[in-house]
């Protein structure tokens, strides 16, 4: 692909996934992995997973050319990734960075039946990701860059984050709109205990769209609600729609001209800035109608569906999103299609193989393909049947329109 035919460029984490497959056993599962032992496993599933393949091959499905740039290795490893990604269009491979001097990111999933999944993980190439290992000139040309998972790289927060600042600054200089994703860390870790609020408030003046779930972003600006959280439980289920006005409030703050909370089965939050010029100057996928995004409060259901598996869920809805923004949709329209895609994620065990084209994705939505309840409490907030969203008590046109009536026109 030329760069004048690429339409969105999604770069940070990428890894190989290595899947023993398991056989089913009469043997109590403590059996399994006990030192000493041998463990007879079926083939490996090998599959590419983070952002960088998730996100970026969800978008080539529903049709958006794209190019991906994550970080390998001159390794086995690392040819696998790239095997993997030309599988898919021999062209996905072409913007990856190969560094020899460092080895490819990897996982291996040990999922035994009826036992909780254990990860082995190495970084890789990941750790190393810098500014410097995106070309601008490679970029530009496109209408938008997303970059995922800073968490789990290691030059992008260290330094309070210095080098995800340089590398957005840099994108959104070039007319991109630009995007961000976030990836959980371990509180425990260097990077879970970071100053991720420093390290927002010195990139967020250049993220367009910030795209983090809901427990990432309350890890990182709100610690001790946080850890004041039951553990075990869903996080959306112990928050109201308050919770989310506050945290999107402060992140609009920062800089960010769209917040977008992945609330899990609980649907999609978005919050707007009530700046028009901020919209205005998102680049080159700025909505096509400002002032019906300006301001604005909503959250958008989920579509019900039958649930097979939930890997790479948010990054596939995070895909739907950037579709429909370059598509131009309505804002509403936009969330209704991000958990669209979302919910055909879910209907398949990996990351990408369940996501259509977009027609078709639009053709089910068309149907009056049913919605999850919300369980959310939402004080406050009114349900807007038409569109199918719940429109919160910050949102601007939702507060004119009240306005107005109250005055007594009729």
């Amino acid at each position: 692909m030329s760069s004048e035919q690429i339409e969105v460029v999604v770069a940070g984490h990428i890894c190989l996934d290595i899947i023993p497959t398991f056989q089913p056993r009469t043997t109590g599962s403590a059996e399994f992995l006990v030192p000493g032992t041998l463990v007879t496993v079926g083939p490996a599933h090998l599959s590419t997973g983070g952002p960088v393949s998730n996100t970026g091959l969800a978008l080539h499905r529903l049709g958006v050319p794209t190019r991906l740039m994550g970080k390998v290795g001159a390794d086995l490893f690392g040819e696998a990734v790239l095997n993997l990604l030309r599988a898919h269009d021999p062209r996905l491979a072409a913007g990856m960075i190969v560094d020899e001097h460092e080895s490819t990111s990897y996982s291996i999933v040990i999922s035994p039946p009826g036992v909780d999944r254990t990860f082995l993980h190495s970084p890789g190439a990941n750790d190393t990701f810098r500014a410097a290992d995106v070309d601008v000139r490679r970029v530009a040309g496109a209408r938008l860059f997303h970059f995922g998972y800073p968490p789990l790289m290691r030059e992008m927060y260290q330094h309070d984050g210095a080098d995800l600042a340089r590398l957005m600054r840099r994108v959104k200089d070039a007319g991109l709109t630009t995007s961000l994703d976030m990836a959980y860390p371990d509180p425990e870790t260097e990077a879970g205990r970071a100053d991720w609020a420093r390290i927002l408030e010195e990139t967020l003046p250049y993220v367009d769209v910030f795209l983090p779930s809901l427990d990432e972003l309350l890890l990182m600006l709100e610690r001790e609600t946080f850890d004041g959280l039951h553990a075990g439980e869903p996080v959306a289920a112990q928050i109201d729609g308050g919770a989310l006005s506050r945290l999107a409030g402060r992140v609009l703050g920062m800089g960010a001209a769209v917040v977008g909370l992945k609330l899990g089965d609980q649907g999609l939050y978005l919050r707007t800035t009530d700046q028009p010029e901020r919209l205005a100057a998102m680049g080159a996928s700025a909505p096509r109608d400002v002032s019906s995004w300006c301001g604005r409060e909503l959250l958008v259901p989920c579509f019900a569906t039958e649930v097979v598996g939930t890997t790479g869920a948010g990054d596939a809805t995070i895909a739907g999103f950037i579709a429909a923004l370059l598509k131009g949709l309505p804002i509403e329209q936009t969330l209704t299609m991000a958990v669209a895609v979302g919910a055909f994620n879910v209907e398949r065990a990996d990351a990408t193989s369940g996501i259509p084209d977009w027609a078709t994705v639009e053709a089910r939505v068309q149907t009056g393909w049913a919605r999850r309840p919300v369980d959310i409490v939402l004080p406050g907030w009114r349900w807007d049947e038409p569109a199918g969203v719940w429109v919160g008590p910050n949102d601007r046109v939702r507060t004119a329109e009240e306005a107005y009536w109250a005055g007594g026109n009729e």
